[in-house]
């Protein structure tokens, strides 16, 4: 069975913004990470702190940034998702909501928003 293509751009945007994270030296700790009350697309480490990565994809800007797509509704779930996670590890590091944007398809803009967002 085939992936619909808006998954299979997802799982793109997902890969260039783990590497370009990577690049500034985050580390990956994990892909995907699902439970019942969200999805979490990145979980990486900056140093000693744990980054919850959100990542955002739109082939243009005509309706405003890919960043500016993560609404109050997914940062709730993004939080929830975050607090499981955390819930089963042992120990606790300090964390934060980042949110990376990618616009366009053929040469895209990357949007690395640190600390995007507070969990309250």
């Amino acid at each position: 069975m085939r992936k619909a293509s808006h998954l299979c751009k997802g799982d793109l945007a997902e890969t260039l913004a783990c590497s370009h994270l990577q690049q500034t030296g985050l580390q990956l700790v994990e892909k995907n990470y699902r439970c019942k009350g969200g999805e979490i697309d990145l979980i990486m480490r900056d140093g000693a702190s744990l980054v919850f990565v959100e990542v955002r994809f739109r082939k243009s800007s005509s309706f405003g940034s890919a960043a500016e797509s993560v609404t109050a509704s997914k940062q709730r779930k993004l939080i929830t998702a975050a607090s499981h996670y955390l819930q089963r590890q042992r120990n606790s590091w300090p964390c934060r909501f980042d949110v990376v944007g990618i616009t366009g398809e053929r040469d895209p803009n990357i949007e690395w928003i640190k600390d995007a967002f507070q969990s309250a």
